[in-house]
């Protein structure tokens, strides 16, 4: 009881893992995840809630191997449609005694697939169902299953003979002796050395001449791939009869084997152990592989999320220092601003006495309510172009970023598709690599929002009534412009004395004019704040862009947590062996 519920905890992990994104080796995890679903919903689990049920011995083999016509001879009857035309592609054929209908019916095995009832063989059916026969001639105790050819030219066929072969207590494995040495069987035939199935072999249509010899390698190349005890049974080259069946000695001893292990309670339970224990053994060893595959998985996830995190990250670096270092004093907002104070009287102004200054100031700043308004549209314009410029640049280095990679590629073309597939709903079709159709308006207005934030901070710097009265005097809007100017050139420095540049003059007055009326310290804190502020809209606007990334990664997650659960739930299982 302990094993099935670990199991079945190993189970849930292991459904619930995901494998998203194109790394190396993605495929292959991929396709070990479903033989690991299938072996646990197909054999393990129903095998060990019901260890009395019938073992089922699954007949494979390659293509014209003679698999069909072996169980037709060994039943007695014609139940399962050898095939002419190759590939041949039938529902597989699950021939049981009737008395042991109730163990097949339901979903005991191969839960997945749909079940028809039919003691005549049928044509073209449908591959994906499981066609139940009922036969005298087979032991109670016993059930044999006619699958798909392992090395079939149709995937399907091929896929379908690997999930039945990982369903059963035994193999019955057929090959021919033209064919017993190729590859493909060989390595089916492995897969069961290495997860201990219990296996039988059948080589069939071998000539009378060399029939010893091509016995006698066979045996030796089972014994040197771990196979050495499994039974070996030959058939002789010969002709079939009007119904496709072979003569009843030449498979006697076959069907002897058979009905002596179904007879046989004891035996029956050996073969059933030793298959289990394998399989258990098989799932524990796979799972570390399978672990790492899922951990690759959520590396690659973090790989692409700090790649873009990372541009979008200098894209706010970037415009934090365009925002301090003085890069927004030139042009049209130096160009009003100049004309906004007469800088360059002003600046002679800073040379004679402080109240010669105020006057300056006040003349400039008190009633030119059109001037202001030209200043903060410039401010606006330059800083809505600096924020649109590197929120194009971020984007760009994001999407090299994950053109630079398999799986990066994989999110961008899929990001590509989903565009195409909602443009009707409203997308902007643009690609990752631009910046989005919103962000104009949404810099235009984080822009707005701050230099509200400015005033609004003047204006409750300047509550007490000293400093009112002087804000009164020089306007709101003229000392907010002014704070503007001087955060725009925190980061590089006021300079002193009279030799100083246009665009440091500007800063220069600013300064002044702010000192004049708040005091050194108390500008000094709103500068910060007001830089503080524009940063975090900054970080704001530029996260809306980040997220876009975040949105197409997130359509494809992988949950970090998962490979430790893997590793945990797989030792659990290993304790309970």
């Amino acid at each position: 009881m302990a094993l099935i519920t670990a199991l079945m905890k190993l189970r849930g992990v292991l459904a619930g893992s995901q494998l998203p994104l194109e790394v190396v080796g993605a495929d292959e995890a991929r396709q070990q995840q479903k033989s690991m679903l299938d072996q646990l919903d197909d054999y393990l689990l129903p095998r060990l809630v019901q260890l009395e049920a019938p073992i089922l011995a699954v007949v494979g083999g390659s293509t014209g191997a003679g698999k069909s016509t072996l169980v037709n001879t060994v039943i007695g009857k014609v139940v399962s449609e050898p095939g002419v035309l190759r590939p041949t592609t039938r529902s597989p054929v699950l021939i049981h005694h009737p008395a042991d209908a109730d163990w097949f019916v339901g979903d005991r095995v191969l839960p997945g697939m749909a079940r028809t009832s039919s003691d005549e063989p049928g044509g073209m059916e449908d591959a994906g169902q499981l066609r139940l026969a009922a036969a005298d001639s087979v032991p109670r105790g016993l059930a044999i299953l006619d699958a798909p050819d392992i090395d079939s030219v149709v995937e399907a066929n091929r896929d379908l003979a690997t999930q039945l072969l990982a369903a059963a207590d035994l193999w019955l494995f057929v090959t021919t002796a033209a064919r017993y040495s190729d590859a493909v069987p060989w390595e089916f035939l492995q897969s069961a050395s290495d997860r201990s199935t219990a296996v039988a072999v059948v080589l069939d249509r071998a000539p009378s001449e060399t029939i010893d010899d091509i016995t006698g390698h066979l045996a030796q190349m089972l014994l040197e791939r771990g196979l050495g005890d499994s039974p070996l049974f030959s058939i002789q080259e010969t002709v079939v009869d009007s119904n496709g069946m072979l003569p009843q000695q030449s498979v006697a001893s076959i069907k002897d084997w058979l009905v002596d292990l179904a007879a046989d309670a004891e035996a029956r339970a050996a073969v059933v152990r030793r298959t289990l224990q394998g399989a258990v053994s098989a799932m524990v060893k796979k799972t570390p592989s399978f672990a790492a595959a899922v951990r690759a998985q959520a590396e690659a996830a973090v790989e692409l999320r700090t790649s873009v995190e990372s541009a979008y990250d200098q894209g706010v670096k970037d415009i934090a220092k365009a925002c301090q270092d003085g890069t927004l004093l030139r042009g049209e907002v130096l160009a009003r601003w100049q004309e906004f104070v007469g800088t360059g009287e002003l600046l002679k102004g800073l040379q004679s006495n402080a109240g010669r200054l105020r006057d300056r100031l006040k003349s400039s700043l008190g009633n030119k309510p059109a001037e202001t308004r030209d200043v903060s549209d410039a401010i606006q314009s330059g800083l809505e172009s600096l924020l649109r410029e590197h929120a194009a640049a971020a984007a760009e280095r994001a999407e090299k970023a994950w053109q630079a990679t398999a799986p990066g590629r994989q999110l961008l073309a899929a990001a590509e598709t989903g565009q195409a597939a909602n443009g009707a709903e409203g997308n902007d079709g643009r690609s990752l690599g631009a910046m989005s159709e919103e962000f104009p308006a949404a810099a235009s207005r984080t822009v707005r929002e701050w230099q509200t934030f400015v005033l609004d901070l003047v204006r409750r710097e300047g509550a007490d009534k000293k400093s009112t009265a002087r804000i009164l005097e020089y306007g709101v809007n003229g000392l907010g412009l002014s704070l503007m100017v001087v955060v725009f050139a925190s980061g590089a420095g006021i300079p002193k004395g009279a030799q100083t540049s246009a665009g440091a003059g500007s800063a220069v007055v600013g300064q002044r004019l702010l000192e004049a009326v708040f005091g050194d310290k108390a500008v000094q804190g709103m500068v910060d704040r007001a830089r503080e502020d524009l940063d975090g809209k900054v970080h704001a606007l530029m996260d809306a862009e980040f997220a876009r990334y975040l949105a197409v990664l997130d359509q494809h997650p992988v949950d970090a947590e998962t490979a430790r659960q893997l590793t945990e739930a797989a030792r659990a299982v290993e304790d309970c062996t």
